[in-house]
Parts: structure tokens; sequence; C-alpha cells
């Protein structure tokens, strides 16, 4: 397994108030991901994320790292899910990326037999606060959607570029391993229309979201960037920390 989520060297790092945010806390093809509390380091790609402008070393309020998203009306036209390459397996120890974050967030390890196939094992879903202990109840969830995404951003990148968003295991955040029944309710849906059934979840995934979006320059249109404010009132501890994806 990649060491990258395991000691966090460049990686997206929420550090969210243990009051206000402490979550207790694969493979469907919708636009949504998943996560437990686990940490990330960048993968051995050679390439190293450039210190984001405008983000301290000890990072930003929630409220402030909201402000920093760039402000731009959304748009889906041309949206296709095959458009984001997932799942690969990057440095080919014969474990892609669905394998990668369901080894590295495990509460008890897994069993790994041929091909990364993972049986027994232990997850917290953070989302709702439910113990798996069978990997296939559990979705790698895009904290921000695929399709959020193209919305924001990803529609005028290349293919590799969309290709390492979906399979960005560069930051211990933007993948979360979560139940199917979370990751499905979520769907595409960004903050505004969808937030984690979890208390202790929300200011953490609100972070998530706001790390994910300032990692990949996304922008929010006005609608979630309302809800994104609203909802950080009651996060005012909630710290958030994100280096720029190279």
């Amino acid at each position: 397994m990649k060491a990258y989520r395991l000691a966090p060297i460049a990686a997206v790092l929420v550090a969210a108030s243990l009051a206000a945010c402490n979550p207790s806390g694969v493979s469907i093809e919708s636009d949504s991901k998943a996560s437990a509390p686990a940490a990330a380091a960048e993968p051995s790609t050679g390439a190293s994320a450039s210190a984001a402008p405008g983000a301290p070393a000890d990072g930003l309020s929630l409220a402030d790292a909201i402000a920093e998203i760039p402000a731009a009306d959304e748009n889906r036209t041309g949206y296709k899910r095959d458009s984001f390459r997932h799942w690969i397996d990057e440095d080919r120890d014969g474990c892609n990326t669905r394998q990668e974050v369901l080894l590295a967030e495990a509460v008890k390890a897994p069993e790994q037999g041929a091909r990364c196939a993972l049986t027994g094992g232990e997850w917290l879903s953070y989302y709702d606060e439910v113990t798996v202990t069978d990997p296939k109840g559990l979705d790698i969830d895009h904290v921000v959607p695929l399709a959020e995404a193209w919305d924001s951003g990803a529609s005028t990148w290349d293919a590799d570029r969309r290709m390492r968003y979906a399979n960005d295991l560069g930051a211990d955040r933007s993948l979360v391993a979560v139940t199917a029944r979370t990751n499905r309710s979520k769907g595409d849906k960004d903050p505004a229309d969808w937030m984690p059934p979890a208390e202790s979840a929300k200011c953490t995934y609100l972070a998530d979201w706001t790390a994910t979006k300032l990692r990949w320059k996304l922008t929010a249109d006005d609608r979630e960037r309302s809800a994104l404010e609203k909802l950080a009132t009651n996060c005012s501890d909630t710290v958030v920390k994100y280096e720029v994806a190279p």
C-alpha cells in the first residue's frame, strides 16, 4: 500500500474543532465519494504540490477559506462520467485507487489477497457514524463529485488532469470511504442540497469540500457559496489546510 495516506507530507489536511466537529468515523459508479478519518501523504509521482497562495502554514478559518474559492456560474454542458478515468493503479503495486483508500482508512486492517482483493477488516464511515465490516458495503466518495468538478472548472482540463483529480491520493480528504447508502444519497449534490446525516461530520465535511475546491482551483456559484457560508457559522473553530494540486 502506498505510504501517502499514512504519513501526510503534501496533502489537503483538515483540522476540525474537536468540540464542533469530530467525525466518528466501493464501488458504486456515482459521483460522490467516501472517507474515514485517515492521514495521507503525497503519492510518489515525483511532483510536489506548490504552497497555495493565501494559505498560511497554520491554515485558514473555514469562513476565510470559503471566501478564497473563485466565483463562477456552473455549466454541465458535455459532462460524461467516463471523462474522469478512475480507480487506476498508479504505482502498479496491484492495488487500485479504491483499494488504496480502503487499506489506508481501515480501523481494523483487512486481509489482502491476490490482485489486492480485500476481505474482513473494519471501517468507520464518518458521514453517518456507521461501522462497516465488509468492504463491499463501502463506496469511495469524491468529496467534490466528478459532475460538480466538471461544472466548476474541470470541463476545461485535459484528460490527464481529470484522471489525477479522480484518483487524488495526494490529499487525504479528497477521497473517503463511506457507506454506500450515504454515497448514493449524496450523488452529485453540493452542500446546498446535501450534507452528511451525522452532526459530528458536518464541519469536517465542509472543510473537506472547501479544501478540495481550493486544491484544484475549482469555482463556486452563488447558491453554493451562500450555503457554505451559512453552514460555516456553526464551525467557527474549524481550520482548513490545503496545497494546490500539481
